[in-house]
Formats: C-alpha cells, structure tokens, sequence
C-alpha cells in the first residue's frame, strides 16, 4: 500500500474517486465526466491545486485507486458539508475493488495529519447510512447539531467537524 501527496495532475483521478463518493453511479451517472454538470460536485475538484487545495493518493500494488483531499469555501459557494469559510472540507473516495483493505483509513490519516499543520478543523458530508461514517466517528469527527439534510440523492446527510484545536 502506498500514500503520497496529490498533485494537480491528479485532477482526474480526483474526479474518478468524486464519482466513488458521491453515489453517481447509483444515480444512473456512468462516467466521472457528468459530475461536472452536477450543481454543488465541481467545485470539490475543478481547478485542482489552487492555493489552500491539500490532499493525498493512495491505492495498492502501484495503481492509484483512492484519494483524499480538501479545500476551503466560501459562503457564497458553500460546499455540502460548509461549516466556515476557515475549516476546509473533506471529500475522499476509493476504488470499489480496495474498499474494505485499509486505504481509506490510510488516506484519511494522512490527510488529517497533513491538515492539522495549516487549519484549526476539518470537515465532512456524509450519508448517514454510509458504512464510512463509523470510519469518521473513529477517527474523532462529531456531527454538527442541525446539519441534517436531504442531499441529491434524496437520503439524509449530516456535515461533520473533526477539531484540531
């Protein structure tokens, strides 16, 4: 297994792993490319490696099959799991045939390590019957008391904050 920090070039595996996350598949989508006519899903990657964009790639036998990233966001274009225009927000994915080896836990590890240099706290979306919610819950995130929302495939999401200090 293998993490390294993410690149700009990386921006299409970011959009493959936005795919993994973000259910498109479950939503009739069948390529990453259609995420970008999704309103609110682009911004999680379009332009990757601006300034504040931190992340990291991961997968196993030398193929990239997960990532983790984040970015920072502004009221005016909030992200799903928005919490402040000074906590960044969370997104990762991994590859179906990796899920359940590991990677997603060293991808979200070395990400919060990363972040916790630069930024106070760290936040995520995530669908409340999402396995990876347990994943969270472990590393320390606690849900944001309100944050429940119908998110666009119509189930309840809830925003999660992770603090550094």
């Amino acid at each position: 297994m293998f993490v390294r920090p993410a690149e700009p070039a990386d921006e299409k595996l970011l959009w493959a792993m936005l795919y993994e996350a973000s259910y498109a598949r479950d939503q009739g989508m069948d390529s990453p490319d259609q995420l970008r006519d999704v309103p609110g899903l682009g911004h999680y990657v379009e332009g990757w490696g601006a300034a504040g964009d931190l992340g990291v790639v991961g997968g196993l036998d030398g193929a990239s099959l997960g990532a983790a990233w984040l970015r920072l966001f502004s009221a005016d274009d909030p992200a799903f799991g928005y919490v402040d225009a000074d906590t960044p927000e969370l997104a990762i994915g991994v590859a179906p045939e990796s899920r359940g080896t590991g990677l997603g836990t060293a991808l979200m590890t070395a990400l919060i390590d990363a972040a916790r240099k630069d930024y106070d706290a760290v936040c995520l979306s995530v669908r409340q019957d999402n396995p990876a919610l347990r994943l969270y819950q472990r590393l320390g995130f606690v849900a944001v008391d309100g944050s429940d929302k119908v998110n666009l495939a119509g189930t309840t999401s809830i925003t999660m904050i992770l603090r550094f200090r």
